[in-house]
This record gives C-alpha cells, sequence and structure tokens, in this order.
C-alpha cells in the first residue's frame, strides 16, 4: 500500500478520513484504521501448524488494503486449542510455518497481528463444519481445564480445576507464546480474554467459584488475566504493541458486566495493555443477545471515555460511512472487522474509494481501478 489517500474539502485543504489515516500504538504505525479481527480458520494441521491456506487467507487481506491484519486465536499450550485444528505458538514447527505469511503481509505495507490464547473449558471441540461437538479423551480429545470445576454447557465435559501452580504454568505459557509470535513477525500482539475462554471464565463469577487468591472478588478474579498480562509484557520488546480482547458483558444477571470491565480495563492499562479490544458474551448459554449493527459500540465508546484507553469497535460493522462515523465521535480508536472481510478482502479499499474519492490498489491490480477506464499497459489482459 502507499501513502493514505487524500481529499479536499470545500476550502480546498487536502482531507483523509479518519479510516484512513494512521493510528501509532507504542512502536508501530498502523497505516489506518481498518483491522482483521481475528476469525479462527480450524485448518491448521494436528500439531498447530499454519499451512498455504493461511498464507492466502491472511495474506488477501494486506493486499485489499487491511492496515492491522491478525491472525486467528492462537493457543499458548496443546490444551488451549478450540479443536485439533487450530494453530498454536508452543514449538519451533509451528514459528518457521508463520514466518513467510507475516513477512508477507509486511511486504504488502500491513502490519502482521496474533491473538494468543486458551480455550479452557470450551476446548477440544470439533471443527465448525463437522458438528462443534465435544470431544471426549477417547476420541481424541483432550481433558479441558477451567478455573472451576463447571462445564460450559451439558454436552461438554466437567473441566479439571486449575491448581494454583497450573495456572501459574499457562502464564508462563502465554508469556513464552508471546515471545515466539515476536520470533515468528508479529508485529502486534493480543490477548484473548474474550468469549468464554480461559481468562473470561476466571473473570466471570458464574464460571469461577474459587475459594482462593484466584476467586472471589473482582480483583481476585481479575487476577489470572493481570498477571498473565504483566507476564507478557515481560517477554516482547517494549516497542511491540499488546492489546485485549474482552467480552465487556456475558448479558446474563449476576454475571460479568461493564462495569466490572472498565475497572479491569483500569487494570489493564496500568499493566502495559495499550487497547481494548472490545467485544461481548460467549460464557454462557444462557446469554441473551441480539446482535444489531454496532451493537457493542457503546462498550467501546464508554471504556475509552472513562479509562482513557485506546479501545477497538467490533461487531456488524460493514459499511465504509458507519465505520468512519464511530472513529470521527469518538466511540473507538480502530475498527476491527471479521466476516465483512472475510466475504471481501478488498473491502478496504472500496471503502477508501467511497471515503476519500480514490484508493492505494497494488501496483499489480491498478487497472482494476478504474472502473474499465484504464488504458495503460495491460488494459487487455
Amino acid at each position: 500500500m502507499d501513502a493514505p489517500s487524500e481529499r479536499s474539502d470545500q476550502t480546498g485543504e487536502i482531507t483523509i478520513s479518519k479510516l484512513f489515516s494512521p493510528l501509532k500504538i507504542r512502536g508501530e504505525t498502523l497505516p489506518n484504521r481498518v483491522a482483521y479481527s481475528p476469525m479462527c480458520e480450524y485448518t491448521c494441521d494436528t500439531d498447530g501448524v499454519a499451512t498455504d491456506f493461511h498464507k492466502v487467507h491472511l495474506g488477501s487481506k494486506a493486499l485489499g488494503g487491511t492496515g492491522l491484519v491478525m491472525a486467528e486465536a492462537t493457543a499458548v499450550r496443546p490444551d488451549g486449542r478450540i479443536s485439533p485444528s487450530c494453530q498454536g505458538l508452543w514449538n519451533d514447527a509451528q514459528v518457521d510455518a508463520l514466518r513467510p505469511i507475516t513477512a508477507f503481509i509486511s511486504s504488502q505495507g500491513s502490519v502482521p497481528a496474533v491473538q494468543i490464547a486458551h480455550a479452557g473449558r470450551k476446548a477440544s471441540h470439533s471443527q465448525p463444519w463437522n458438528g462443534s461437538h465435544y470431544i471426549t479423551e477417547d476420541e481424541g480429545g483432550w481433558k479441558v481445564v477451567a478455573p472451576s470445576a463447571i462445564p460450559y454447557d451439558e454436552n461438554t465435559g466437567i473441566p479439571h480445576e486449575l491448581s494454583k501452580q497450573e495456572i501459574a504454568d499457562i502464564t508462563q505459557a502465554f508469556a513464552e507464546g508471546a515471545a515466539r509470535a515476536v520470533d515468528a513477525g508479529y508485529r502486534v500482539i493480543e490477548l484473548h480474554f474474550a468469549h468464554g475462554y480461559l481468562a473470561c471464565e476466571f473473570m466471570s463469577p458464574l464460571s469461577n467459584q474459587r475459594t482462593d487468591e484466584y476467586g472471589g472478588s473482582l480483583e481476585n478474579r481479575c487476577r489470572f488475566a493481570l498477571e498473565t498480562i504483566a507476564a507478557v509484557r515481560a517477554s516482547i520488546p517494549e516497542s511491540v504493541p499488546l492489546l485485549a480482547r474482552i467480552s465487556a458483558t456475558e448479558y446474563v444477571e449476576g454475571g460479568w458486566d461493564l462495569e466490572q470491565s472498565i475497572q479491569l480495563s483500569k487494570w489493564m492499562k496500568d499493566a502495559g495493555v495499550d487497547l481494548i479490544d472490545t467485544s461481548s458474551g460467549g460464557n454462557s448459554p444462557a446469554q441473551v443477545l441480539k446482535p444489531v449493527p454496532n451493537y457493542q459500540v457503546s462498550f467501546s465508546a464508554e471504556i475509552r471515555e472513562q479509562v482513557g484507553i485506546m479501545t477497538g469497535a467490533v461487531g456488524l460493522i460493514t459499511e465504509a460511512e458507519q465505520a468512519e462515523s464511530i472513529l470521527v465521535e469518538g466511540q473507538a480508536d480502530t475498527i476491527f472487522i471479521g466476516r465483512e472481510l472475510m466475504r471481501n478482502p478488498f473491502w478496504p479499499l472500496y471503502a477508501q474509494a467511497q471515503l476519500d474519492g480514490t484508493a492505494n490498489w497494488t501496483k499489480q491490480y491498478i487497472r482494476s481501478a478504474f472502473n474499465g477506464t484504464y488504458k495503460g499497459p495491460g488494459a487487455q489482459d
């Protein structure tokens, strides 16, 4: 990608849309505010190693002009995978497979990022196209772990309640996974603390009924997340941005809510998190959730205002003017887009043309950007 596109206002002054203006986070400057949301693809081999699919899948987002291209939830340990086909960051073979992918993303002017994760009690499931059913140990799955021995629902296994030493071991695995991510060429790290996975399970009083220092009070329930942030921050260069995705509410009475998310975000900011990727739900099958466009934007806006930290908005954001309005109104600092970018990897270029009157197509595709009016070399190809 080239420099951000420009347009003139009524005074003739050159302007750039907010969506396609740069965003500096620590030592990285994103070329625009469009971020590809981490979307699980369940397509690795059985040892968490990325394939050619991932290079094409993520590379297309960079080719299409996305500023931040984030890889799917990537497990820091084998037992942290959602499925046996999920990506991992616990060995050198995985790192070696990721380097060509991150190199290509960077070569297109985008910033490669990865979300590191542990699925907790929601681990050991089949791929979605195979039913997403729980896989028992006899079927090739593994014993799932959680803060308390409370299953997600009646169709999943009863998790092993983690000991304090086992909690510390997982925190260390996050730190080691983050260091491997940097070695693999990722320039931004996100911690997956949302959607009912392990850290989220610790935070919620519905899934955490411990009586030690990891349960009970809000501070205790957030202890695992904050210890993990500290360990990860210490394991990566100071210049590398650290993001955290949280579920701002779980839509269940008596469960995790926005007020608790605001306090957690304050602690996260103090611990070294640079941006809160603000999602919601996923920790209880009893949630009452009715997704509509912008349905999570108010959470992003409230955390941004109350905490004074950068936030990302995500969830049914599909239109250029919609994304631009969120940024202009100060409700978020970046826009995470998932399914719309899966459907159309070139969405940023169309959005840029709509907002700024032009778009930074890669030179190989430039003849496709003139609506059939291009007459230069290769026009007839």
